[in-house]
């Protein structure tokens, strides 16, 4: 399977529209230098970034960005440099692996680099991914930075759909990306190969998933050995819980706070009222565990026994 690593996409899918937006705005000389890119996780937000600064940073050079493949050529300078993290046009910023939050010493570090002189008169980007994991004092050291940027320099940050403070939405222009379900299967098809039809059982796909969505599900799908054909719903949500995959796999526990809902709404046809409750019920459950970071196996396990062998 490919590596769907938004950093090393040098392909772009489904996203045309919105790149020749971000292309139009920035030859018009109007881009801001505050940009919000927000939608939904796996939408392809941050693969969209990397092609935008690639397409700007490469523009002189003589493998430049292919705009009308939308393709990163792979001898391009500024994608090498960007592979290798030594690309003095690009500082990226995202959470650490080991912690939970971007905290302010990752701010720190990006504000020294930017008072530093550069080395060319391109343009400088900055790739904020996943700003909900920025904590609060992350957030007010990046807006000082924020209210008054340095020449040349362009703020890109990722949003998950999540809330953020107002104080940070009001500094920056926000750019919804939005695909309909039609859209996310086509773009997962092609990741894919053409070979969606023949890796995920109807009753997964028909669940409004993103394309980064569905592309690690049947990543995991194949690394732990699962027919996704031979899988519905009910059965991967109680497979992933009894082998506590969720445990093993950040993915997998954000893919089964989503399977959860999934499964709620499918339960919803019958209009019942304990089902009604059930979903209410573990909304709250839902929204404790993610806000005071409770330990998710007893929701879990709960869900099982209430809700999946209920």
């Amino acid at each position: 399977m490919i590596d769907l690593e938004p950093i090393n996409q040098k392909k772009l899918f489904g996203l045309d529209d919105y790149f020749l937006e971000l292309v139009r705005l920035y030859k018009s000389n109007i881009y801001p230098n505050k940009l919000l890119l927000s939608g939904q996780k796996g939408v392809g937000k941050s693969t969209l970034a990397y092609h935008f600064i690639n397409f700007v940073l490469s523009e002189e050079e003589k493998y430049r960005y292919d705009i009308e493949k939308f393709e990163i050529n792979s001898e391009n300078p500024a994608f090498k440099t960007t592979l290798n993290k030594s690309n003095t046009n690009l500082i990226v910023v995202d959470v650490n692996q080991e912690k939970k939050f971007i905290d302010i010493s990752q701010i720190r570090e990006l504000i020294i680099n930017l008072n530093k002189s550069s080395f060319n008169n391109k343009p400088r980007f900055v790739l904020i991914d996943n700003i909900e994991f920025l904590n609060l004092n992350s957030i007010n050291a990046l807006l000082k930075v924020l209210e008054e940027p340095n020449q040349n320099i362009h703020f890109i940050l990722i949003n998950n759909n999540k809330k953020i403070l107002p104080t940070l939405l009001s500094r920056c222009i926000n750019f919804k990306i939005n695909l309909d379900n039609y859209k996310c299967l086509e773009i997962t098809n092609a990741l894919l190969g053409d070979e969606l039809k023949n890796l995920v059982n109807k009753d997964l796909i028909n669940y409004y998933f993103t394309p980064g969505n569905i592309f690690y599900l049947v990543r995991f799908a194949k690394q732990n050995n699962y027919n996704l054909l031979e899988l519905e719903l009910k059965m991967l949500l109680k497979l992933v819980i009894k082998e506590n995959h969720y445990k093993k796999d950040p993915f997998m526990k954000y893919m089964v706070f989503h399977l959860m809902e999934f499964y709620f709404r499918k339960l919803s046809l019958t209009f019942s009222k304990n089902i009604t409750d059930k979903y209410s019920y573990f909304v709250r459950r839902v929204s404790d565990t993610k806000t005071f970071n409770l330990d998710e196996e007893s929701l879990f396990m709960e869900f099982e026994e209430e809700v999946l062998d209920g």
